[in-house]
């Protein structure tokens, strides 16, 4: 437990609500609710219960550097905000609620022909009132099939119920239903009995409350134990579903944020000795996996948060084997031989040297908010504006070694002047170029915050483009190295075969009967694909 935590814990109140669990970098980890703040984060960090704690637990006690919390009014509204921000931020250590799905919804249509009321899970705007949303389905069930006994309202599923529908109709049978859909009552009439309905679900039933109550008793004392155990657990559905509940903003604004991307900029100017808060950071990471599918990344910060449209990634064209020192060369080569010829119009060329750009698939941040900066966005004692087309900093994701060869390669192109720094991960050392030392902020020093967070997504995008090439290569067929095929005719083939090897064991007369196979085509594919073995 840290200082920030320690402090943290005295403040919380003995009230329901929820608590995020942070990493070191800010990021939530874990959302979790209870009933008393105090006592249920206190217990994370209680030594005497670590010998109970399985493997998952501890590494998420681990991981803690930080928490925030938000009270609330009681149990089931801490439970609804608790799956609100699970789909909000999907922590790592939670397993519930990371799915799409969303608490019941109760909704009618005053507009329709004859209204009805259904459930539903999203909320539209299509004019209709919805109800909720219920974090006991089960009893939301029940107290809508009791307000339709006691309005007597409709249950059928058609939209415009007919004569038709009213003769096999168990509710106008069972007279639940007073039938509207045959004259029974008039439209106008039968409104009347959902707007009541609609009064009933959003709190006012003290007299149906009363009347079950009134019931139950008289059944216990009948000794009738089945029917008073049946009328206390409507009215119990009744008291929850009716209960009512806190609306929720997106992301409750009272929970502060650890990440301040322009006060962090400031500290990491203030610790590098640098004239002014770097508005621009580019950073460079090497993946590969023993010399194969060696891949880079670069990654553009600007103004401290993610600026994914200057993203790129590079495939290691001149380096042979595993040597991330001359990959780290190479990219940094490309990457500004690119920019310098960009900036020249009578030189500008088309090639790809620079990188190509990364899909918008594989730049979607879940810990990272967009951020929309104006030109000019004054921040305490300097000034943030668009600038060139070159970085304030770059920074290099090893130590000596890989920035050593980086700097190397900005002298080469006349760019000595652009900051670059390393940053070694064991113990996040920032290496400085021409110096014998690294300098040491430690972790908890918002600078390196920074840092990390800047590495890490130049590490994700570089192992992101490495596994893609690599699933890439594992869904290559044999196919593809023969000639003139496209991916229609490879698409049919494998339809019609379901496999390379049902393929080679087929006759030309098979293949042939393949659409886009004609007698020629088949016979030289069978050639192929006996020479292929």
């Amino acid at each position: 437990m840290n200082e920030v935590i320690r402090k943290k814990i005295s403040t919380l109140p003995h009230k329901p609500g929820i608590y995020l669990m942070r990493d070191r970098l800010g990021t939530v980890i874990y959302v979790g609710k209870a009933r008393d703040l105090r006592k249920r984060v206190s217990q994370y960090f209680q030594k005497g219960r670590r010998m109970g704690w399985d493997l998952k637990f501890n590494a998420l006690v681990e991981a803690i550097c930080d928490f925030d919390f938000h009270p609330v009014r009681g149990e089931p509204e801490a439970l609804l905000l608790e799956g609100k921000l699970i789909k909000e931020f999907k922590p790592r250590y939670n397993i519930s609620f990371r799915d799409d799905k969303r608490f019941l919804l109760l909704k009618v249509n005053l507009n329709d022909p004859i209204p009805n009321f259904a459930f539903a899970r999203f909320k539209k705007d299509d004019g209709a009132r919805y109800f909720g949303p219920f974090v006991n389905a089960t009893a939301a069930r029940n107290v809508v099939m009791l307000a339709r006994r006691q309005f007597n309202l409709r249950g059928c599923r058609v939209f415009t119920p007919g004569k038709s529908d009213y003769k096999h109709c168990l509710y106008a049978h069972l007279k639940y239903c007073t039938a509207p859909c045959v004259g029974n009552v008039t439209r106008g009439q039968y409104l009347e009995q959902v707007k009541a309905a609609c009064d009933f679900l959003e709190g006012q039933c003290r007299e149906m409350q009363g009347q079950l109550e009134a019931e139950m008793k008289k059944a216990a004392a009948a000794q009738d134990f089945e029917k008073a155990a049946s009328l206390r657990d409507l009215l119990r559905d009744l008291k929850t579903t009716t209960r009512r509940t806190e609306k929720f903003e997106r992301i409750p604004y009272s929970l502060p944020g650890n990440v301040q991307p322009l006060s962090d900029l400031q500290e990491l100017a203030a610790a590098l000795g640098l004239s002014a808060p770097p508005q621009r950071i580019e950073a460079f990471d090497i993946s590969n996996i023993s010399g194969t599918f060696a891949v880079a990344s670069l990654v553009s910060f600007k103004y401290g948060r993610p600026d994914r449209a200057n993203y790129r990634r590079f495939r290691i064209k001149t380096v042979e084997g595993q040597d991330d020192f001359a990959s780290m060369a190479e990219v940094v080569r490309r990457r500004y031989t690119r920019i310098l010829k960009e900036s020249a119009p009578a030189q500008k060329t088309g090639d790809d040297e620079g990188g190509e750009a990364v899909p918008s698939e594989l730049q979607k941040l879940v810990e990272e908010t967009s951020l929309k900066v104006k030109r000019r966005i004054p921040v305490k004692n300097f000034e943030m504006q668009s600038g060139s087309n070159l970085p304030d900093l770059i920074l290099i994701d090893g130590g000596r070694g890989q920035l050593n060869m980086a700097t190397g390669e900005l002298k080469k192109l006349g760019l000595e002047n652009i900051p670059a720094i390393g940053l070694a991960k064991e113990f996040e050392e920032i290496w400085l170029p021409e110096q014998n030392k690294p300098l040491r902020l430690g972790l908890e020093h918002p600078a390196t915050k920074l840092l990390q967070r800047i590495r890490d997504e130049s590490h994700r995008v570089a192992n992101s483009y490495n596994a893609q090439l690599r699933l890439k290569r594992i869904s290559e067929s044999v196919l593809d190295d023969f000639p003139g095929i496209g991916e229609r005719r490879k698409a049919a083939l494998l339809k019609k075969f379901g496999s390379v090897r049902r393929l080679q064991l087929a006759t030309v007369e098979q293949i042939a009967a393949v659409p886009g196979f004609g007698g020629k085509a088949a016979e030289e594919l069978k050639n192929f694909l006996a020479a292929r073995g």
